[in-house]
């Protein structure tokens, strides 16, 4: 056999060897990915009381805190009877003032009145 017919067999032989080392990676699986749906929008039930509720919660409110809002702790109606919330910091809102929690004497008792985000 001459040297040049061996050196094309052995160029036949490395294509043919080196023509099926191609790796093909397998199409990637999809990522599972959980979306949790948004929560539901807050139902708002309106709260009355068949009593007057007692006077203002007592509590310490603390020092100013720049950017937020000392929402006033208030009485919730609850089995019943009257318990006390503790008041909490609100952020505050440009463009918007807060109005604090409160009961409103009206047609069948004492209505709860959220605090609330006013515009103005």
């Amino acid at each position: 056999m001459s040297l040049r017919l061996a050196a094309l067999l052995t160029l036949a032989g490395l294509t043919a060897v080196t023509a099926g080392c191609v790796v093909e990676q397998p199409p990637p699986h999809p990522r599972r990915v959980y979306v949790e749906p948004p929560p539901p929008p807050p139902v708002y039930e309106e709260v009355v009381a068949p009593q007057q509720p007692p006077m203002a919660v007592v509590e310490v409110i603390p020092a100013p805190r720049p950017g937020f809002v000392w929402a006033r702790g208030y009485w919730h109606w609850e089995g019943g009877r009257y318990v006390a919330v503790r008041g909490h910091w609100e952020a505050v809102r440009p463009g918007y003032h807060y109005v604090h929690p409160h009961w409103e004497r009206g047609q069948g008792g004492w209505h709860f009145r959220a605090g609330v985000w006013v515009a103005g």
